[in-house]
């Protein structure tokens, strides 16, 4: 079996979860016996728009990966170049199968070219792009309080008011929103004509897929739910060294939607001298912001460390043997974060918020303590009562994953198979390969 997998970036220029997933992916699926190409982005300012190069996976060097570049119009939702080249590389390919993972920095045109070539389409939901223009349900405009609002649903005029008026040039605001509700009208048109190209969602959380049946109208029967899978190999082994305090970890991106803002400040507020590791790349303002909010705090801040990004296949040496627990504060409605799910594998405790897929892999008190949705003061409780107790804190993480007798979370090899049961009943008897 021959198959394209299509993402918005890939590692190790991209380590957010949809890219490492999709690089998990790969690698079980050629483990199983598939044939797979990978087709991803990246943003060189030096390279003509559109430039197209070939590579390899940096740990499979037997997977091909087509990398188009895409460094100035990446803010479309429409592409003509990226469809152009993308047209290109599935000729070239020769598919049986076209899964992917994100469109965001590509184009929506991409599930039409491959129904056109009469393929069938997967795709994995990451999180609410094909219902929301900006993929999060977070409001991302001007305001003069409350940035980040959490968004109850799509509406044009909404989203153009709330999130697009930041694009407005002020010399005539009325019409410039006008403009821009037309401009969010024609983008979701074409998002739900993409979405209905998609024979099969894959969506790794309850609460995902039933919003997008719910609030987005995909049926059922093309939706199904399917948690991710992980290489258990790189999960074992944990041995948390000895240290004086206790340490919080946060791993992942610096932006305000992973509400590490809230972190911080529930962080300062904590009795008792604990230490917050924070892993990830900087980002530049963002992050220099962040130590700025830390520093506010007072001599809290001093026991913040800033620690650089790791590398996925180090995740317990690096990251897991330094923190007691694991610290996910998002502010949107996370679907089913990759680290809450490492950590359990690893029996690292995790504190996170009771909402969206959040909560659905997190029980208070039953494998990891939870606190009310971006709510700082709640998570400080959280944090406080994980560290006056940190041998019940170390029975929750113990637990581990809800939904296995064992504790353990899916592996990539059982993943890929239940993918390839999909692939194949999407292609028909002609091409199954497991038996």
């Amino acid at each position: 079996m021959r198959i394209l997998l299509v993402i918005h970036g890939y590692p190790r220029r991209y380590n957010a979860g949809s890219e490492v997933y999709t690089q998990t992916l790969a690698h079980a699926l050629v483990d199983a016996g598939c044939h797979v190409e990978i087709f991803a982005r990246e943003e060189d300012p030096f390279l003509p728009d559109y430039h197209l190069s070939q590579e390899s996976d940096s740990l499979r060097p037997e997977i091909p990966v087509h990398i188009v570049n895409h460094a100035r119009s990446n803010a479309r939702f429409q592409n003509d170049g990226i469809d152009e080249i993308f047209r290109s590389v599935l000729q070239s390919v020769s598919p049986d199968i076209v899964h992917f993972g994100h469109l965001n920095h590509l184009s929506m045109g991409l599930p039409r070219i491959v129904k056109g070539a009469n393929l069938p389409v997967v795709f994995t939901l990451h999180d609410f792009l094909f219902m929301c223009p900006r993929g999060q349900f977070l409001q991302w405009g001007l305001t003069h309080s409350n940035p980040w609002t959490l968004c109850d649903g799509q509406d044009d005029k909404k989203c153009a008011s709330k999130c697009f008026n930041r694009f407005l040039e002020g010399m005539d605001v009325e019409s410039e929103l006008q403009n821009w509700e037309k401009w969010v009208s024609t983008r979701m048109s074409v998002s739900r004509e993409a979405s209905k190209m998609v024979d099969l969602f894959l969506a790794p959380s309850r609460r995902l897929m039933q919003r997008h049946i719910n609030d987005f109208g995909i049926e059922g029967s093309r939706i199904k739910y399917l948690d991710y899978g992980f290489d258990h190999s790189r999960l074992h082994g944990r041995c948390r060294e000895q240290e004086d305090s206790f340490v919080f970890g946060y791993i992942g991106r610096h932006h305000p939607s992973k509400g590490i803002h809230h972190l911080i400040d529930a962080f300062s507020n904590l009795e008792g001298e604990p230490i917050l590791r924070v892993w990830g790349r900087s980002e530049g303002q963002v992050t220099q912001s962040l130590v700025r909010r830390a520093n506010k705090s007072g001599s809290s801040a001093l026991r913040i460390e800033w620690l650089p990004e790791y590398n996925n296949e180090n995740i317990v040496q690096d990251v897991f043997n330094r923190c007691d627990c694991v610290v996910v504060p998002s502010i949107w409605d996370e679907n089913s974060p990759l680290v809450i799910h490492e950590a359990q594998q690893c029996g690292v405790p995790v504190i996170t918020a009771n909402h969206g897929g959040m909560g659905e892999y997190v029980q208070d008190g039953v494998n990891g303590l939870t606190f009310t949705h971006r709510d700082s003061a709640s998570l400080q409780e959280s944090m406080q009562e994980a560290m006056d107790d940190p041998d019940k804190l170390a029975t929750l993480g113990s637990r581990g994953y809800l939904y296995s007798e064992d504790g353990q979370i899916p592996s990539k090899e059982e993943h890929a198979l239940s993918v390839i049961r999909c692939y194949e009943r999407l292609l028909g008897p002609a091409k199954e390969v497991v038996n």
